[in-house]
């Protein structure tokens, strides 16, 4: 195979270097100097050669900008207007790369092979931006029979929900924006109260934890009243309803802190999962365009270091506080694995997650899970005309370069070069 690119100094390996600094400079026990992120063997563990020269193929053409500009205006519509051939090409391609499978039997043999090598799955039903009561009901069904399924196959079983499927987002907007609700508004949002409790009480009832992904910041507030009051009503024996923390937003970890004061107050687990944040540029657009001051944080700095003092709060915290480190920031999830060995934790402790989405960042997910942590994978599923805004999303993350190839391409390549595939 060609070596056109091939990096001289990974990513990877500076952050290899940097990490055995912060153990030597840390005191970091002998027990956590294993842990090496850079180890593909481990993190690729899961995949056949075939497998591998494939996402090599893949993370290639996703570093192309113009491609993945142009497979993203196009992609989207193209898939809603239910062109066959577009759907046929989206699974062949980017699909089974970020999503376990279209349904959820589909997706028990990736649930499987993650299992065999102590990974466990958060179940994701990949709808959004849901607006009529029909697809509403649909999504909630959908989350419910996730539930029911997820009961059977895990011990950690998890299923993540965007209440944005549940729940209309210009309805959200308004009930933020304070302005009266007219009677039929009213009675649409004690539908999403019906819904969002339906999922809760059933998780609640099926030994699941529920993981309510963060949105907007102009829709957030109703979102936090939601899973606050589920909170309260079915984390009192356990955690079961997690909320979310965007820690890009300059008033996340007060408001986490604030959080864990109230469940104090009235006696419930918090459930947290801990993100750095998926909306910037179109936050900070907006607030540019409304003449208001940016809920995000000025640099990636004051991001990093907001994120790393919620997982040491949460950390100090742990008994009260379930938290999933939900990142692929390498320092992030060093952060929580040193805490957790310093303060002789159990490494598989069920309230001290580790959270990656599927297809992305094996090398950290692998190896913590062979250090023994307690890691999950986010495992989108769904029809192509549901997880298409997740698959575009996922192309454009992955279109950042460092060099001649992004990390995810730098690691596999790294990989094959071992295999001797390269």
């Amino acid at each position: 195979m060609k070596k056109e690119g091939k990096p001289v100094d990974t990513p990877m390996d500076k952050l290899d270097q940097a990490i055995k600094e912060a153990v030597r400079n840390n005191g970091t026990p002998s027990a956590l100097e294993g842990l090496n992120f850079s180890n593909t063997e481990i993190a690729f563990v899961d995949k056949t050669d075939a497998e591998l020269k494939k996402a090599y193929w893949l993370f290639k053409m996703m570093n192309k900008p113009w491609l993945v500009n142009m497979g993203t205006r196009m992609g989207i519509p193209a898939v809603r207007m239910g062109l066959p051939f577009v759907d046929s090409m989206v699974r062949k391609t980017i699909f089974y790369q970020f999503c376990g499978g279209r349904t959820l039997l589909e997706s028990q043999r990736t649930i499987e092979r993650l299992a065999k090598h102590k990974v466990s799955t958060v179940l994701d039903f990949g709808a959004e931006g849901k607006e009529t009561e029909e697809d509403l009901n649909r999504t909630m069904n959908e989350t419910l029979r996730a539930i029911d399924f997820a009961s059977s196959i895990s011990e950690h079983a998890v299923v993540s929900s965007k209440f944005t499927g549940m729940a209309r987002f210009g309805l959200l907007e308004k009930i933020q924006s304070g302005a009266p609700l007219t009677e039929a508004e009213q009675q649409e949002y004690e539908n999403v109260l019906k819904r969002v409790d339906s999922v809760s009480h059933a998780a609640c009832n099926k030994g699941v934890m529920l993981f309510v992904d963060a949105e907007e910041s102009w829709i957030q507030d109703p979102i936090d009243d939601l899973v606050n009051k589920m909170m309260a009503r079915y984390n009192k024996e356990r955690p079961v309803v997690f909320n979310t923390y965007q820690l890009y937003r300059h008033d996340r970890l007060q408001y986490l802190k604030d959080s864990f004061k109230m469940a104090k107050e009235e006696g419930f687990f918090l459930g947290a999962k801990l993100v750095r944040g998926a909306y910037m540029e179109k936050e900070r657009r907006r607030a540019q365009e409304r003449g208001y001051p940016s809920p995000i944080y000025p640099n990636k700095a004051a991001t990093d270091e907001a994120y790393n003092a919620a997982i040491r709060f949460c950390l100090d915290n742990f008994e009260q506080i379930a938290v999933s480190n939900s990142t692929h920031n390498a320092e992030s999830n060093l952060l929580m694995a040193r805490i957790i060995v310093e303060k002789g934790l159990k490494r598989n402790h069920p309230h001290l997650n580790f959270a990656q989405l599927y297809g992305m960042s094996d090398n950290i997910t692998f190896n913590l899970a062979d250090a023994g942590f307690y890691v999950s994978k986010y495992v989108p599923y769904g029809e192509v005309r549901d997880v298409i805004p997740y698959l575009m999303r996922r192309a454009k993350e992955n279109t950042s370069v460092t060099g001649d190839m992004s990390r995810e391409l730098s690691l596999i390549y790294k990989e094959m070069e071992r295999r001797g595939l390269a």
